[in-house]
C-alpha cells in the first residue's frame, strides 16, 4: 500500500494530522475494509492536502474521509466513490442516517448530508468530535461494503 508521502506531489506538504502533526509518511487511506483510527483521519482543509488525500484513496481503492475546517467549526466528508467497491445499500443508509439525526438532536452537527455515494456531515465544534465522528462513519461505512460484498444476494455493484 503506498504511503501519502508518495501520493503527494512535492510542492505539496503533509496533512496535518491530530496535535499538529505534519508527519504523513505513515497515512494514507487504508486498504478496503480497513477503517482509519481518529488519529489518522487526514485533515484536509487546504485544497491541495484534499487532492492529494483524494488521490491516494483512489489509489488504494478505498473510501475516502477527511475532516476540515469550517470558520471556526468542522466538517466530516466521505466519499464511497473514491473506491471500486459497492456504493452504501438502501437498507444500510437507515443506520447512518440514523445516526446522522442523533447527531443532529444533539446539536453535535447542523446539517448531516447521507447518501449511497456520499456523506458529510457540518459544523462540528471541535476537531477532536470530527475526528471521532469520521473514524466512525468510516468505520461503518467499511464494514458494510466488506459485508454487502460477500453477502449473496446482497451486493449491489455500480453499473460499470
Amino acid at each position: 500500500m503506498p504511503h501519502l508521502s508518495d501520493c503527494l506531489v512535492p510542492a505539496v506538504m503533509g496533512v496535518r494530522l491530530m496535535n499538529g502533526e505534519t508527519a504523513c509518511d505513515d497515512v494514507c487511506m487504508p486498504t478496503p475494509g480497513s477503517p482509519l483510527p481518529a488519529a489518522l483521519i487526514p485533515d484536509c482543509t487546504s485544497p491541495e492536502a484534499h487532492h492529494a488525500a483524494y488521490k491516494c484513496a483512489q489509489s488504494n481503492n478505498a473510501v475516502f474521509v477527511c475532516i476540515a475546517r469550517q470558520g471556526r467549526r468542522w466538517k466530516v466528508e466521505l466519499d464511497v466513490m473514491a473506491s471500486k467497491g459497492p456504493y452504501i445499500p438502501e437498507q444500510a443508509l437507515t443506520v447512518l442516517r440514523s445516526a446522522a439525526e442523533a447527531l443532529l438532536l444533539d446539536d453535535t452537527v447542523t446539517q448531516a448530508n447521507i447518501g449511497p455515494d456520499y456523506i458529510s456531515l457540518l459544523a462540528i465544534q471541535s476537531e477532536a468530535k470530527a475526528r471521532e465522528i469520521a473514524a466512525a462513519f468510516h468505520a461503518t461505512v467499511c464494514g458494510l461494503q466488506q459485508l454487502y460484498t460477500v453477502v449473496p444476494g446482497q451486493r449491489e455493484k455500480r453499473g460499470e
